[in-house]
């Protein structure tokens, strides 16, 4: 690359001319990336960390898998852009094996460049389809950060929009927590007493178009929905003629042990939103599919949406070289083999750890949970700590790990594991130790 920089001046050029993202930018000071290969990425100094949250959970694949760059490669030589108003081979290729690896019932798509975008593309289809406006997400959720993704997102990350730049129609339930549920139940004696308030919230609200949900929330702390849920919140959007929305941008392409998220609990959603893994994020797509109901409405009705890079030729070729990877490696299953020892090795943790309030996980998708007291739950921190820029316990381990050659993410009082699909078990270990041992860290913060 010409006009060669310095690794400072590097990290400098960042930090002064670029906004680092949900964050107080004057202590920002980013790690100089210089290259990634399988479950790692290197520095400028060549020193090497386990990719243990695989970036924003999204490298489902590892880094440089040969055939996903190839792919790019040989689009870039064939077609590198047309307008989405024509139709290419990557476009064509990638719809038709759409439709062998999510749920039966989607069968047409709109693509995008992000999670969000195709969030925002969801909710422009359900309210031109249905004719309302309303749309109920979760308190405990992320959707995006554009303007109705952000309103659609229930964690702190909207509050500085509010109220000026927050989108209407957006309204918020309470989220699927058995560890620390909002209304106070315990399962399984509630009956899912979460999902009958939602109930409540569509028959109340009226005008409710689509329930929006990750079907295990992410970022907020892989929140996993006991069996029931999921089968009885499609039953009571059925009932009220309401579109129900996965948001699974972060839980499909394997991640939870299936293709998707959804295919955990047999249940079909009417629009499913995708991103991140579907190009192990090599470039950047995004998806929203439909029903064929729904795409049938737009034969007689205008289709109100579209955008310069819809259908990208350099993204869709990768997509579908991503999909055969996963196919060859049968990454799905691994997820769930190899996906069960992490999650063993991360429970017997909590033994060792008094700040660890909780494990919980499902394929290759854990959180550690921590709190300064385990009877009472409390958080080492809260979300309002996170807002103001206070210190952040979680960060401090996570920093610590990093020193030691682990990447791990944290939010608020919790860290999500979630490495790529291909770690092997010696990696694994790699990484519980070095959370084994800045665990330290938290455990003086516990409450005596």
């Amino acid at each position: 690359m010409s006009d060669a920089l310095s690794s400072a001046q590097v990290v400098d050029a960042t930090k002064s001319l670029n906004y680092g993202t949900w964050r107080f930018q004057k202590n920002w000071n980013p790690l100089h990336v210089v290259d990634a290969e399988g479950c790692y990425f290197i520095d400028s100094s060549g020193k090497r960390y386990l990719d243990f949250s695989s970036q924003l959970m999204c490298v489902n694949l590892g880094h440089k898998n040969p055939a996903v760059i190839r792919a790019i490669e040989e689009q870039a030589r064939a077609l590198p852009y047309i307008a989405p108003g024509y139709a290419s081979d990557a476009r064509a290729v990638l719809s038709r094996l759409l439709l062998e690896v999510l749920p039966s019932n989607l069968v047409k798509f709109f693509f995008t460049t992000s999670g969000t975008d195709a969030n925002e593309a969801a909710f422009k289809i359900a309210r031109m389809y249905t004719g309302r406006t309303k749309i109920i997400a979760r308190y405990r959720s992320y959707h995006g950060s554009t303007t109705a993704s952000i309103a659609a997102t229930g964690d702190p990350r909207r509050w500085a929009m509010e109220p000026s730049g927050k989108a209407q129609g957006f309204l918020f339930a309470p989220e699927v927590n058995c560890y620390a549920c909002p209304i106070k139940h315990t399962y399984p004696s509630c009956n899912i007493a979460c999902a009958d308030y939602l109930e409540h919230m569509i028959v109340n609200e009226s005008d409710v178009a689509a329930v929006l949900i990750e079907p295990v929330t992410g970022t907020n702390g892989v929140l996993i929905p006991p069996p029931e849920y999921l089968p009885k919140l499609r039953k009571i959007c059925d009932r009220h003629n309401v579109l129900l929305i996965a948001d699974e941008v972060m839980t499909g392409w394997g991640r939870t042990g299936q293709w998707f998220a959804v295919n955990n609990w047999n249940v079909q959603p009417d629009i499913l939103v995708t991103a991140k893994g579907i190009t192990s994020a090599y470039v950047p797509l995004g998806l929203c599919a439909t029903t064929a109901k729904i795409a049938a409405h737009f034969d007689d009705h205008y289709f109100a949406h579209g955008h310069t890079y819809e259908a990208h030729p350099m993204t869709l070729a990768p997509a579908v070289a991503t999909i055969h990877e996963m196919q060859r490696l049968d990454l799905v299953n691994r997820a769930n083999t190899v996906g069960a020892y992490l999650g063993e090795k991360l429970t017997a943790l909590k033994s060792k750890h008094p700040s660890i309030g909780d494990v919980r996980g499902i394929g290759m998708f854990w959180a550690v949970e921590l709190v300064k007291n385990r009877d009472t739950k409390q958080p080492l921190n809260t979300m309002r700590d996170k807002i103001e820029g206070k210190s952040l316990i979680v960060d401090q381990v996570a920093a610590d790990m990093l020193k030691r050659g682990v990447a791990l993410q944290s939010w608020v009082s919790h860290f999500v594991v979630a490495p790529p699909l291909i770690i092997e078990k010696s990696e694994i270990d790699i990484g519980v130790a070095a959370l084994d041992a800045a665990l330290a860290i938290a455990d003086a913060h516990i409450a005596a």
